[in-house]
């Protein structure tokens, strides 16, 4: 594991500046409990309701004729900044007994 570990670290010692947060992004998801949960969960196999198939049925007809809403809009619309999403931490409940 050591051996594993010092290689690692050569290889982040290679990378150019630019590349850095994007390998840290990857070492914290691969961290992150729930994002390792999500990754590994089972694919959801629920049959569609005929409400799903209509509601993506229109979704796909609107999409035709509309362009896409920009994150930064909708952000902007509900008062939200990048600043705030990076700055997240979900709230530490106490947990039940």
């Amino acid at each position: 594991m050591a051996a594993d570990k010092q290689h690692a670290h050569e290889l982040i010692e290679q990378l150019d500046p630019a590349q850095l947060p994007a390998a840290i992004g990857m070492l914290e998801r691969l961290l992150d409990p729930v994002a390792r949960a999500i990754a590994n969960a089972p694919v959801d196999e629920e049959p569609l309701t005929e409400e799903d198939r209509e509601a993506l049925a229109e979704a796909r007809e609107w999409s035709k004729h509309n362009a896409g809403i920009p994150n930064e809009q909708v952000m902007a619309e509900l008062g939200i900044t990048q600043e705030d999403i990076d700055r997240f931490q979900e709230p530490n409940f106490p947990e039940s007994k």
